[in-house]
């Protein structure tokens, strides 16, 4: 058995040739390069129950041989895939089952009789080794395609494989790349194309997966959990956001920025670094540019739709809906053009380069903290910025219930971020309360800032229909504010599930 550690990267085909003449691929410290021809035949049950045990096995020819290969876990982070692999050369086409059976039993129990091809990979490999900062690293520039019955997926990729050294490399070696040639992270892999092909599954957006910690955790790496979780979470809906016009994908990206920006704020209270502060610069910039969309999207779908929907006849209403979908359609287009650039695959890749670089194996002085005492700390300290603001609540102006909201959202996501190491039964109903506080005073932020662009969208013919707006959101505010009052109690009640 072996740990395949690589960094899969998509480039478009037109750009493969620069790629190759680029300075560091002709290092006099690599090799030269080879091509070969790769057809690989994946298996898996009628079911798909390999790909439901994260297993992966293949048939691969290479000239006049073929490779059996079994991959199995593994983990992405940034692009960076690590999957533990067993290959073995086999005398033909064919299964060798026995072999299969040698590989640790990790195969479920019952499948061996039912495997069958269920897609194929098929592509040339220009291959190479480089040395590069103290590491070992193959070079892979695979160009070909995925075919799953009459589908197919065009591949053209860059895979970087650490045979030796440090993770850290890979990245800090596809930036040096990236200053000549467009690059691209890719998460997805070539079988888990091959199953989406397949399956021919719509993309969907995925939605926070909070980590599993430990109470024997350092503090170190359950920031690092945390942090994975969320670059996981923007990583997947990102492909949805360019490409989909459902903007939940876009909601989704936005919150887990807002997750990730949370805990890089722990990091930075654990150790100051230099790198991790610039890092933290940049998401909270892109979640105010991100946020600019979300304020068009909430005016338009719970406060103008809405009263359109009442008043189908109102013009005026009706020219208010267009002129602020064309303003959501401006800021949409910024935002996509933002997650196509090459500027934010430089941003994935340094984050990549930090969460694998000396950050994390270098103890800060007084680092004897317990990870559960680092949490109550972080917790306590979240909640008494709450409590504070909540004081006011009774003559809150809108700006002050803009604060106390942020200080719920951060108190919540904390409390989700650290969750595992509680009594779920105690975390739970907390958590209840707390989402339906910050739901209520979210409801009320996007009122004042529907005021706020309605003071932008103002003129003389507009003044009647957005009169009639503003007093159907006095009305919401109102009502608002009622529930306001009895959500607090509620959630101020609530027993701290970290004591």
């Amino acid at each position: 058995m072996s740990v395949e550690t690589e960094l899969k990267l998509s480039l478009s085909p037109e750009y493969v040739d620069r790629l190759k003449r680029h300075p560091l691929l002709k290092s006099p410290a690599g090799s030269r390069a080879i091509t070969r021809k790769l057809y690989n035949i994946y298996y898996d049950t009628p079911s798909l129950e390999l790909r439901r045990n994260a297993l992966a096995l293949r048939l691969r020819r290479v000239g006049k041989r073929w490779l059996q290969t079994l991959k199995c876990g593994g983990s992405v982070q940034t692009g960076l895939h690590q999957r533990d692999e067993w290959e073995m050369p086999v005398p033909q086409k064919t299964l060798d089952l026995d072999a299969l059976s040698a590989a640790g039993g990790l195969l479920p129990q019952g499948v061996s009789g039912k495997l069958r091809p269920v897609f194929v990979t098929d592509f040339a490999r220009n291959l190479r080794l480089l040395k590069f900062g103290g590491a070992e690293i193959e070079l892979c520039l695979d160009s070909g395609t995925v075919r799953a019955g009459r589908r197919s997926h065009r591949i053209s990729e860059l895979e970087l494989e650490l045979k030796c050294g440090e993770p850290q490399q890979l990245f800090l070696f596809a930036l040096a790349l990236l200053d000549s040639v467009p690059l691209e992270l890719e998460d997805t892999s070539k079988p888990e194309h091959g199953y989406q092909l397949l399956r021919n599954e719509p993309l969907v957006a995925t939605k926070a997966r909070f980590p599993s910690l430990t109470v024997s955790q350092g503090i170190a790496s359950a920031l690092h959990t945390m942090i994975a979780s969320c670059l996981q979470h923007v990583q997947a809906n990102v492909p949805g956001a360019i490409r989909s016009r459902d903007e939940e994908f876009l909601h989704q990206v936005r919150v887990g920025m807002r997750r990730l920006r949370v805990v890089l704020a722990m990091a930075e209270a654990f150790r100051a670094d230099h790198e991790l502060h610039a890092l933290h610069e940049q998401v909270a910039q892109m979640c105010i540019e991100f946020g600019g969309l979300r304020e068009w999207d909430v005016f338009i779908t719970q406060t103008l739709t809405p009263i359109c929907s009442d008043q189908p006849d109102n013009t005026g209403l009706r020219q208010l809906l267009s002129a602020s979908e064309k303003e959501r359609a401006r800021y949409r287009a910024g935002v996509v053009r933002r997650l196509q650039s090459q500027d934010y695959q430089r941003f994935l890749l340094r984050f990549g380069a930090w969460m694998f670089g000396g950050y994390w194996r270098e103890p800060p002085e007084g680092s004897g903290t317990a990870l559960a005492d680092f949490a109550v700390q972080n917790l306590a300290k979240r909640k008494r910025q709450a409590h504070k603001l909540g004081k006011i609540l009774a003559t809150a102006d809108p700006s002050q219930l803009h604060r106390l909201r942020i200080a719920c959202k951060k108190l919540r996501y904390s409390s989700e971020m650290f969750g595992s190491l509680f009594e779920a039964t105690s975390v739970k109903p907390y958590v209840a309360a707390l989402s339906e506080l910050q739901d209520i005073l979210g409801v009320l932020n996007d009122l004042a800032v529907a005021h706020r662009l309605l003071e932008g969208l103002e003129n003389r013919r507009r003044h009647e229909t957005l009169e009639l707006i503003r007093g159907c959101m006095a009305r919401d505010r109102a009502e608002l504010m009622t529930k306001l009052a009895t959500a607090w109690p509620c959630f101020a009640g609530q027993k701290e599930f970290w004591k």
